[in-house]
C-alpha cells in the first residue's frame, strides 16, 4: 500500500521536466506529490516515512509513448537480423499470425517488466494483430498491465487490407471493418479511464497506410471524436511507405493522413522521418504529436526523425523504444542515450541535451498520451518516480549525476514508484518471480518460431 505521507528527501540529482527547484526532494501525499523543497527545505508537517535518496538521481517515470508487446517473443531473430522494414515485416507476420492468449500474457508481462526496470511507468502499446483464437488480445494486456501496477495506454491496433487486395499483411492476420469498430468501441467502455491518476485507458490504433483501408481510418477517426479518445498509427517510417501512398492513394503520408481525418492534436505518430519541411509546418500547426524510436530507426535503417524541426513548428515530440523485434529491448533509459546520440547526428552537441532528451521521455511522451497528470516533478502530480544508483564501475569517475544517467548507460532503476506505491526496490519487481516469467517466455518463444 501507499505511505500516507513520505519524504523522498536530498536527492543526489533530481530532475522535475519543468525547471522547478527539487534539491531538498519532494512530499508524496496519498499518491500525489503535495510539496516540492529546496535545498535545506523541511516539509511542512511530520512524514510518516523518510527516504533517503542521497544515492539516488530522481527522475519522473519515464514514459513509453509507442511499443509492440508481442514481439518480446521474436528478439533477434536470424532471419530478419539484417532486413529494412517492408521484408521484415513480411518474414514476421506468419510467426505473430501464431500468437495464443498464453503466449501474448507472457509476452507483455515480458516488455512490462521490463520497462519498469528501466524506470518506465506508463508504456503505450500498439497491438494490431487479432488472428483466430486472439480475438481478446487487448483483455489479455490489460491484466498484465494490473499485474505489474503500471500504467499503459492500449491501442486497439487494427489490420484490413491484406495482400489479395493490395496491402502487406497476409490475409489471416486482417479483419473486418465492423469487427474492428465494435471491438474498439467495447474496449473503450469496458477499460477506459478518464482524469488524473488513470490507469488503464484506450486508443484506437489502425496500423499503417500500407496494412488498413482508408474506410477504416476515417471510421476510427470518427469513433475517437465520438467517445473522446486519442488516435494513433505509424506514418512516413520508410521511403517504401511513401512510394506506397503514392502508389495507391496518389498522396504523400500527410496529404492522405489529412484526407482521412487524422491530422489534428488528437493523434500521435510513431516514427515520422521522412517529411518535407511543408509537411512539417502542418504537423506543427495540427498540433500532432510524432514519437521518436531511434532504435528501431536505426536497426532497420529507416532514417532519422527530424525532431527539432517538428517541435520548432509545434509538434510535440515523446520517445519510444517501438517493438523488441526492432530494438530488440524494451529499455527506456537505453532508449533516451540513443535518442541524444543519434540526434547530435543530425542537429549537433550543442543542441541536443541530456535534459532535452529526459524531457522527451516525461513531459513529451506525456502530451503525446494527452496526459497532464504525469511526466513531472510538481505540485499535484502522480507521485511516478524513478530512482537510478550511479554507483557501479561505468559511473565511476562521473561528476554531474543527471548527464551520466544518459553518458555512463544507465540501464536499470534502483526503485520505481507509481502513484506513491513502491513497485521496483532495490532493483527487483515487487511480487514477482522474474526467473519463472524468464523460463515461461523463453518457451513460448521457442514454440512460436517452431510453430
Amino acid at each position: 500500500m501507499a505511505a500516507t505521507r513520505i519524504w523522498i528527501k536530498n536527492p543526489l540529482a533530481i530532475f522535475t521536466a519543468n525547471q522547478l527547484d527539487a534539491a531538498g526532494g519532494l512530499v508524496i501525499d496519498n499518491g500525489l506529490i503535495s510539496e516540492l523543497l529546496g535545498a535545506g527545505q523541511q516539509p511542512s508537517r511530520p512524514c510518516a516515512q523518510t527516504f533517503d535518496a542521497r544515492e539516488h538521481v530522481v527522475l519522473p517515470g519515464l514514459i513509453n509513448s509507442h511499443h509492440h508487446f508481442y514481439q518480446t517473443l521474436t528478439r533477434a531473430w536470424a532471419p530478419v537480423v539484417n532486413q529494412p522494414l517492408f521484408p521484415w515485416l513480411q518474414t514476421l507476420y506468419p510467426v505473430w499470425a501464431r500468437l495464443t492468449p498464453d503466449k501474448l500474457a507472457l509476452a507483455s508481462k515480458v516488455a512490462l517488466a521490463e520497462l519498469l526496470l528501466s524506470g518506465c511507468s506508463t508504456a503505450a502499446d500498439h497491438h494490431y494483430l487479432f488472428p483466430d483464437g486472439l480475438e481478446q488480445a487487448i483483455d489479455v494486456q490489460v491484466e498484465a498491465v494490473r499485474e505489474l501496477g503500471m500504467r499503459a495506454m492500449l491501442t486497439r491496433g487494427s489490420m484490413s487490407l491484406g495482400q489479395a487486395d493490395g496491402g502487406l499483411p497476409p490475409q489471416q492476420t486482417v479483419q473486418q471493418g465492423e469487427v474492428i469498430l465494435a471491438d474498439s468501441q467495447r474496449l473503450i467502455e469496458r477499460y477506459h479511464q478518464r482524469g488524473a491518476g488513470a490507469q488503464i485507458q484506450i486508443a484506437l490504433a489502425p496500423c499503417s497506410p500500407f496494412s488498413v483501408t482508408p474506410e477504416i481510418m476515417r471510421q476510427s477517426a470518427e469513433l475517437a471524436e465520438k467517445l473522446d479518445v486519442r488516435l494513433h498509427t505509424h506514418l512516413a517510417e520508410t521511403l517504401d511507405e511513401e512510394d506506397f501512398c503514392l502508389q495507391r492513394f496518389g498522396l504523400r503520408t500527410v496529404d492522405y493522413l489529412d484526407s482521412v481525418g487524422w491530422l489534428g492534436p488528437r493523434t500521435w505518430l510513431a516514427h515520422g522521418i521522412h517529411f518535407n519541411p511543408e509537411e512539417i509546418a502542418r504537423l506543427g500547426a495540427a498540433g500532432t504529436g510524432i514519437c521518436h524510436c531511434p532504435s528501431s530507426n536505426m536497426r532497420l535503417a529507416s532514417g532519422i526523425c527530424p525532431t527539432l524541426d517538428l517541435a520548432a513548428a509545434g509538434a510535440p515530440i515523446g520517445l519510444g523504444v517501438d517493438g523488441s523485434a526492432s530494438n530488440d529491448a524494451s529499455n527506456l533509459i537505453l532508449e533516451a542515450r540513443q535518442a541524444l546520440y543519434l540526434q547530435r547526428l543530425r542537429y549537433g552537441a550543442e543542441k541536443i541535451t541530456p535534459q532535452l532528451v529526459l524531457g522527451w521521455a516525461t513531459q513529451g511522451s506525456a502530451r503525446l498520451l494527452g496526459r497532464t497528470d504525469i511526466g513531472e516533478l510538481a505540485v499535484g502530480k502522480q507521485a511516478d518516480l524513478a530512482l537510478f544508483k550511479l554507483d557501479e564501475l561505468r559511473f565511476s569517475g562521473s561528476h554531474d549525476p543527471l548527464s551520466a544517467l544518459l553518458l555512463c548507460g544507465a540501464d536499470r532503476a534502483d526503485r520505481m514508484m507509481i502513484g506513491g506505491t513502491w513497485r521496483v526496490i532495490d532493483g527487483q519487481i515487487e511480487g514477482l518471480d522474474l526467473a519463472q516469467l524468464i523460463a515461461d517466455h523463453r518457451q513460448a518463444a521457442k514454440e512460436l518460431i517452431g510453430g
